[in-house]
């Protein structure tokens, strides 16, 4: 079998500080050795000399809507924009920009009612779409008139592209099911206001019941849930009753921050996309005024509390609402810089969101996020170091290689 040596590596493992002069080795799809020394290849072996570039692990885009593509957040029937062919179609370019970005992972956040996710997952695993592994999302649950329930009640709409509606445990619990049963890997629910939404952040979602058997149905299965959740007793709540990631956490305080750290609960904050909302002055209306007074408000104390959850231990995730009008997809590495630079946390931690963390939210962790012997040969190979220079993620010219399973999704070493 032929296999891949990489020598000469700065080896950045995704949770330790690099390590110049490294071997990697990869035979197959996955990891075969890791060591300072180097390794004679054999007969047929690749060897790659990176001559000091940074050999990291391919990363996790935790936060994911596959079928964005220019969307703003005015209220209105989203996922209905397009037909599902088309939007299938969008879906496909939109992962084969991730992984060539060196995200060889994604976490969907939520997806539109023709199933997309779990069909676009299954064409990926096939190798009909070249594309990241995918844990595939759903349609976002809500209940009846909350703040998705969108439209006049004569209309007799409703949301229905990207939402479900029910009322109840028992119906909660039969919709998890059914979704389950379609393909889907993580249930979305939206269990506050705030964060991009018309209505305010206290506003809440689920009943204590109602939640309490959406965890329940899809935990019993295997699947995790994710809560849009900005508003601080249900932050409390949904850390304490066993939701997996919570997205947002707009206004988390420091016993937010301990119940998350205690549950392992996982926090995606997803604030990028509001910066760039705050700072849109494009010509196309992204929101209502009334949307952006409630963000402008949470903003500045999410920023605060995000350095001290990660400093208290929480385990954050990057990942964001890409595809919104003022967030492109493929813009994915200014996420990072944005944590970096204007919130003041160490490029080492964030890299550790994008990588061990992000696996580790995928249920994959002992075979993802890291560099190690019999993991999955999932790397990217840049030219500078990210720990240092985070922004270096930003610059395609700087990208040389993505593998995923040990093979190339984007070569440009030569060798």
């Amino acid at each position: 079998m032929t296999r891949l040596v990489f020598r000469n590596a700065n080896l950045l493992d995704g949770d330790h500080p690099a390590r110049a002069s490294s071997t990697l080795v990869v035979e197959g799809s996955r990891i075969a050795s890791v060591s300072a020394a180097p390794v004679a290849p054999a007969s047929g072996d690749r060897a790659i000399d990176l001559r000091g570039r940074t050999l990291m692990p391919g990363m996790v885009l935790s936060h994911f809507h596959s079928t964005y593509r220019d969307i703003t957040i005015m209220p209105e029937p989203l996922g209905l924009e397009k037909p599902p062919g088309y939007l299938m179609l969008v879906a496909a370019r939109n992962v084969l920009t991730a992984l060539r970005a060196g995200f060889t992972s994604i976490i969907s956040a939520g997806v539109v009612n023709d199933n997309i996710d779990a069909e676009l997952k299954l064409a990926i695993e096939d190798g009909l779409v070249e594309g990241p592994r995918l844990l595939a999302g759903g349609v976002g649950l809500d209940t009846t008139g909350d703040y998705n329930d969108t439209g006049k009640y004569w209309w007799r709409l409703g949301n229905l592209g990207a939402q479900r509606f029910c009322d109840g445990p028992d119906e909660f619990r039969k919709a998890v099911r059914q979704e389950i049963k379609r393909g889907v890997e993580i249930i979305k629910i939206f269990a506050s206001g705030g964060h991009g939404v018309a209505d305010d952040t206290g506003t809440r979602g689920f009943a204590p019941d109602e939640l309490r058997a959406i965890l329940d149905a899809a935990h019993h299965r295997g699947r995790r849930v994710r809560a849009h959740c900005a508003w601080r007793d249900l932050i409390l709540e949904c850390a304490r009753e066993g939701v997996d990631i919570i997205d947002h956490g707009d206004q988390m305080d420091d016993a937010c921050v301990e119940a998350m750290r205690e549950h392992g609960t996982f926090l995606c904050p997803a604030l990028f996309f509001v910066k760039r909302l705050l700072d849109y002055a494009g010509e196309v209306p992204i929101a209502t005024p009334e949307q952006i007074e409630v963000v402008r408000r949470e903003f500045d104390h999410a920023c605060r509390m995000v350095p001290r959850a990660n400093a208290a231990g929480v385990r954050l995730l990057v990942g964001d609402d890409y595809g919104v009008l003022s967030l492109p997809h493929g813009d994915y590495a200014s996420e990072l810089e944005f944590y970096v630079k204007d919130l003041g946390v160490a490029p080492l931690d964030v890299l550790r969101w994008a990588t061990r963390h992000g696996a580790e939210a995928m249920g994959r962790g002992h075979e993802l996020g890291t560099l190690e012997a019999g993991k999955l040969a999932d790397l990217v190979v840049v030219d500078g170091d990210p720990s240092v220079d985070i922004a270096v993620l930003k610059d395609p010219g700087k990208l040389h290689a993505v593998v995923k399973d040990g093979r190339f999704a984007l070569d440009a070493l030569g060798g």
